[in-house]
């Protein structure tokens, strides 16, 4: 039973096998994450609006989750907390969407504030390393965030325009370089491969 059942899985390799005929595509979407990226890069404060926009949406789906999970709790101290607090996430995400440049104004305090917060745990937990655990990455990790955390707010709230638009943009234009990676990867895969069984058959 379980041999059979090992067989009809696909391995890891298998599957990579077949996504090789599909490199193409998978290299495609690649660059169309990276234009898009390069789009926000230009338009930063539309695509400040756009992330907003999108944060408001996940918030009110999640708000309505909340209460959903409110109204199926069997006790009343969860069913109040639940509804209460899916209330307060639908209410600020109506508010982050009728009024994005407000909320981006709010989001990028909250950013600023939570990467000086990272970068401080960082800096503390890089000191309590031993050398040989790579200290010094951690801690020059946590000395970078914590400046970009203070630049944010020391420029707030002047730089609530853009900021968010910037780390969309760049978070596209990476994630679009690592479907890229991912597809020159199957292609070279698929031709190593082919190789193999082109000299097997000679």
């Amino acid at each position: 039973m379980f041999e059979s059942h090992a067989t009809a899985t696909p391995s890891l390799a298998e599957a990579l096998g077949r996504l090789g005929d599909r490199w193409g595509m998978i290299a495609a979407f690649g660059v169309i994450m990276l234009l898009l990226g390069l789009v926000a890069l230009g338009l930063v404060v539309s695509a400040t609006i756009a992330s907003v926009l999108v944060i408001g949406a996940f918030m009110i789906a999640t708000g309505i989750l909340e209460i959903v999970l409110g109204f199926s709790a069997q006790t009343w101290g969860r069913f109040f907390i639940w509804i209460v607090a899916g209330l307060l996430y639908v209410a600020a995400g109506v508010v982050a969407i009728s009024q994005p440049l407000l909320a981006a104004s709010i989001f990028t305090l909250m950013l600023g504030a939570g990467l000086l917060a990272t970068g401080i745990v960082r800096i503390v937990l890089a000191f309590q390393l031993p050398p040989e655990e790579s200290k010094w990455l951690v801690l020059i990790s946590g000395v970078i965030t914590l400046l970009v955390g203070l630049a944010i707010i020391e420029g707030w709230p002047n730089n609530s325009f853009f900021i968010l638009g910037i780390f969309l943009a760049i978070d596209l234009m990476f994630y679009g370089v690592g479907w890229i990676s991912f597809g020159l990867a199957l292609r070279s895969r698929r031709e190593v491969s082919r190789a193999g069984i082109t000299s097997q058959t000679r």
